[in-house]
């Protein structure tokens, strides 16, 4: 089950639908409790044409963004941003945890112990939510630390060539 929230072109009626989607099979499923069939047909990457109640849509994905699962979208040359909710969303939202990412964050920890390859920021810097922080080695894979959050930053507390253990505070956010 998916939640999207559509936001729909300016100067259409209602400007923001949400409509809630289960798809049984690549040919179709269910929305808004009605059922659908569709064909898709991937033209080139990120471009679908797209067939359902003997219509025919030419849809093309312009940007999207797996961690807070939003896209845009164009269909036959309008421009839609979609925002999708699964299950998961639900039950976190449910259980009172889907606002864990609006909260400040005072500092980043190391992941996972291993080797500072390179820090990509210096004190003082502004950085926005999922900008390269550092690069920390641990199993011989290169692994990016990127900012979970926007901020500045206050304090470095690790240099390029040291060896850090899990939960060490590697930078902190003023």
């Amino acid at each position: 089950m998916l939640k999207v929230k559509v936001n729909l072109p300016t100067g259409q009626a209602g400007n923001q639908k949400e409509h809630v989607i289960e798809l049984e099979n690549a040919s179709g499923g269910i929305i808004d409790g009605k059922a659908f069939a569709w064909d898709v047909i991937e033209v080139k990457n990120g471009s679908f044409h797209v067939i359902k109640d003997n219509r025919s849509y030419s849809v093309e994905v312009i940007k999207a963004d797996a961690t807070e699962k939003s896209f845009l979208v164009s269909v036959n040359g309008n421009k839609y941003q979609l925002n999708v909710k699964d299950k998961y969303d639900e039950l976190l939202k449910s259980l009172g945890f889907d606002d864990l990412n609006a909260k400040k964050v005072n500092e980043i920890k190391a992941p996972m112990p291993g080797l500072v390859l390179d820090v990509r920021v210096s004190e003082g810097d502004t950085v926005k939510k999922g900008d390269p922080i550092l690069v920390l080695e641990a199993m011989k894979m290169e692994n990016i630390i990127k900012s979970p959050t926007d901020g500045t930053v206050k304090k470095i507390n690790v240099k390029k060539g040291l060896a850090v253990e899990k939960n060490q505070v590697l930078i902190n956010f003023g």
